[in-house]
């Protein structure tokens, strides 16, 4: 699949991707992206924010390709009960534990726990080892049980601008050899 076979979601976490965040970058530069916009992004809804992603999953014409961050997963994640449109694929970047009673802010585990079934299309989680938003045991753990191949980020934070992953090349390289291998 090409980028221009496919509606590329883009679905940043908490307080949303700054203009230096990879994910705007992207939606930048692809011209099938969009961001899936969310009425509040610093005091978040878990059911405000499944519905959004639900809603533009069922506008889109074509196959749909998820790319999401952070809290942007397990609000994707909770909304595929509710797709009536084909997803092609996801690519999860630094998944938060969303159970973990030690994230900040609290009313983020209101996103937890994370469904384990296994996802219904192909995915990549992403995930580096001294992430602050959640372990890499931990999406080790996630990734497994949804069928997800997990790819190590090494010492990377929490993937995004403030860890020195603005424009972020090797995301960019391994985003493009997955939607290479997706069916529209």
């Amino acid at each position: 699949m090409k980028a221009s076979d496919a509606e590329i979601l883009i679905i940043p976490g908490y307080t949303n991707s700054g203009p230096d965040h990879w994910q705007s970058r992207w939606e930048a530069k692809l011209s099938t992206a969009r961001r899936v916009e969310q009425a509040e992004w610093s005091k978040p809804v878990r059911d405000d924010w499944v519905s959004r992603i639900a809603e533009e999953v069922n506008a889109a014409t074509r196959p749909v390709v998820l790319v999401a961050h952070s809290l942007g997963i397990p609000s994707a994640i909770h909304a595929i009960p509710h797709f009536r449109n084909k997803v092609a694929g996801a690519f999860f970047v630094a998944p938060p534990d969303v159970a973990n009673p030690a994230i900040r802010p609290k009313h983020l585990m209101t996103f937890g726990p994370y469904p384990r079934d296994p996802l219904p299309f192909p995915t990549i989680t992403i995930a580096s080892r001294n992430d602050p938003f959640g372990s890499y045991e931990h999406a080790d753990d996630i990734a497994a049980s949804w069928g997800s191949l997990l790819i190590d980020a090494g010492q990377a934070g929490h993937i995004n601008s403030e860890s020195g992953h603005g424009p972020w090349p090797e995301g960019t390289m391994v985003f493009a050899q997955f939607l290479s291998r997706l069916k529209p």
